[in-house]
């Protein structure tokens, strides 16, 4: 098996239809139709990767998205029937790594399921190499190894996206790195105009964790109509 993912979809028709899918590809999956027993299910298995509808008909999806983030660093994916700005900027808030909007295509899910650990295994290896998995400058103390963060001397919780997006900054400090780079490093997926919206999305969350600001940035600066970049 390839890994362990949990889906939570209380339409019974699309949580089956994902099942078939990802099983297709050699995954593992954890099939709830409700949250309490998906939150249960948590507290026992090691989960690579998440898959959460946003309406359920006990505990919501963001509810469980944040429940997940105050233990664990996998990726959470969520599923969202309207197509509104507002859920998706609320998933991305909580923690959340990537959204997909029913209808969807399956094989479109399921590469946005391996895309998302991809980017989780390299930015997490499982076995450390060497120095190269440490980056350390103005306070700034990041392990790939551990996905840990240390900002003068205090430990930051980042999500693995929010760790993956400092990651690519601070190994680039100096140089500006597009929104489509960006995106295609930590998402691994093809950029379109309103990728730009997750890009700043995770941005504005991670100056928030980091007590910076785009107006006065000590350390991400925002390089209007390219990019950002960390200085060195």
């Amino acid at each position: 098996m390839m890994g362990k993912i949990l889906v939570v979809d209380d339409e019974q028709s699309i949580a089956d239809l994902i099942e078939v899918y990802l099983k297709s590809e050699n995954y593992n999956v954890l099939k709830f139709y409700n949250g309490h027993d998906a939150l249960q299910c948590i507290e026992k298995e090691n989960i690579d990767l998440a898959i959460l509808d946003v309406m359920l008909p006990d505990v919501n999806g963001f509810s469980i998205c944040q429940q997940i983030r105050e233990k664990h660093n996998f990726p959470i994916i969520m599923l969202t029937a309207k197509d509104e700005e507002i859920d998706k900027i609320t998933g991305l808030t909580l923690g959340a790594d990537d959204y997909i909007t029913k209808p969807f295509r399956p094989l479109e899910m399921v590469a946005r399921v391996k895309a998302q650990l991809r980017r989780f295994t390299k930015y997490n290896p499982a076995e450390p190499s060497q120095e190269e998995n440490s980056i350390v400058f103005s306070g700034l103390v990041l392990n790939k190894d551990k996905h840990e963060c240390i900002l003068n001397e205090k430990p930051l919780s980042l999500t693995p996206t929010e760790f993956s997006i400092l990651w690519v900054l601070a190994s680039n400090r100096g140089r500006v790195v597009s929104s489509e780079e960006l995106f295609h490093e930590v998402w691994g997926d093809k950029y379109f105009a309103n990728c730009n919206n997750t890009v700043m999305v995770h941005i504005r969350h991670l100056r928030g964790k980091m007590l910076d600001s785009a107006e006065r940035p000590q350390y991400i600066k925002t390089v209007w109509g390219v990019g950002y970049k960390i200085e060195g």
